[in-house]
């Protein structure tokens, strides 16, 4: 259900802004991640090696390609089109989890550093000196990625999002449960393996829940799914689950019910993954957004 593709060393693969139906896996070599390929302020992003994924945003939520990727050396890979990925789904089911991997990685990866930039951020807005040498050496990273990615910020829609969601509302099944109002569904801190898709009632997100220094995130309804990144990051929770409504009710998702999940209802994994790519893009976004604002006060 996929075709095999060599690429020669500094071949493109596919540039920035193209439309792209498919995706790929890496087998041997290596690719780099470019921004403004061939432009004076072209920048390196990352480099991916063997058994890592590329392309699959697009493919994903039919979005332009973001960066240019360029084969850094002979590469060989797989190739898989959007009209093939429910085949090699149902052919090859761990590659459902594979996928779901990779784009939590990034987004575990990009929230390090958007913590980290948010920390600096502060130190800049507070600062009496922002042209100071300490200053610039901790933020330059910061105004080198602004430089390579404004073309980016663009803010993505949640609209087809919404309307591929609305079609979960008649999937109900597998592991159904239903919480009282008042209920902690997980807790922050703890180590979770499953995720959830909310189906009615509400469910509150938190930081420091029943505590003097509880902070609500935000309200999720039907449909909206979370924890994810419990099961597939293998991290603790960050926040506090709570059903706010009596007759809550959730559906549980495992790793190992991928391949049931996908046979009963295509539709939903497909939604699962939407929603890690929209999640991937907003964070993409608030980042380089705060990029700009570290390049706008430095250089006001």
């Amino acid at each position: 259900m996929s075709t095999e593709r060599q690429f020669s060393k500094g071949e493109v693969i596919f540039k920035q802004g193209d439309n792209g139906n498919s995706f790929f896996k890496i087998l041997e070599g290596s690719v780099q991640v470019i921004a403004n390929y061939g432009e004076a302020d072209e920048r390196e992003l990352t480099v991916l090696n063997p058994g890592e994924f590329f392309g699959e945003m697009a493919v994903i939520e039919t979005y332009p390609r973001s960066n240019t990727i360029v084969a850094a050396d002979n590469v060989r890979a797989i190739e898989i089109t959007s009209s093939e990925l429910n085949g090699l789904f149902a052919e090859d089911p761990d590659m459902i989890y594979e996928i779901m991997k990779h784009i939590g990685s990034r987004i575990k990866t990009l929230t390090s550093e958007y913590d980290v930039l948010a920390a600096l951020l502060k130190e800049l807005r507070a600062s009496q000196d922002k042209k100071s040498e300490s200053i610039f050496a901790k933020i330059k990273k910061y105004i080198d990625i602004y430089s390579a990615g404004k073309n980016n910020i663009d803010k993505p829609s949640a609209e087809a999002l919404r309307e591929a969601s609305a079609g979960l509302k008649d999937q109900k099944s597998g592991n159904i449960e239903t919480y009282n109002k008042g209920t902690v569904i997980f807790k922050e801190g703890e180590t979770g393996k499953c995720m959830y898709i909310v189906y009615g009632g509400m469910v509150g997100i938190y930081t420091g829940y029943d505590a003097s220094n509880q902070v609500k995130l935000t309200d999720l309804y039907p449909v909206s799914f979370f924890g994810e990144m419990g099961m597939i990051a293998d991290e603790a929770r960050s926040a506090t689950a709570v059903a706010e409504m009596d007759e809550t009710f959730v559906e549980i998702i495992r790793p190992e019910e991928l391949e049931k999940l996908f046979k009963e209802s295509p539709v939903k994994v497909e939604m699962i993954l939407k929603h890690l790519s929209y999640r991937l893009r907003m964070l993409t976004y608030d980042f380089l957004s705060a990029c700009k604002e570290v390049n706008d006060i430095y250089n006001s």
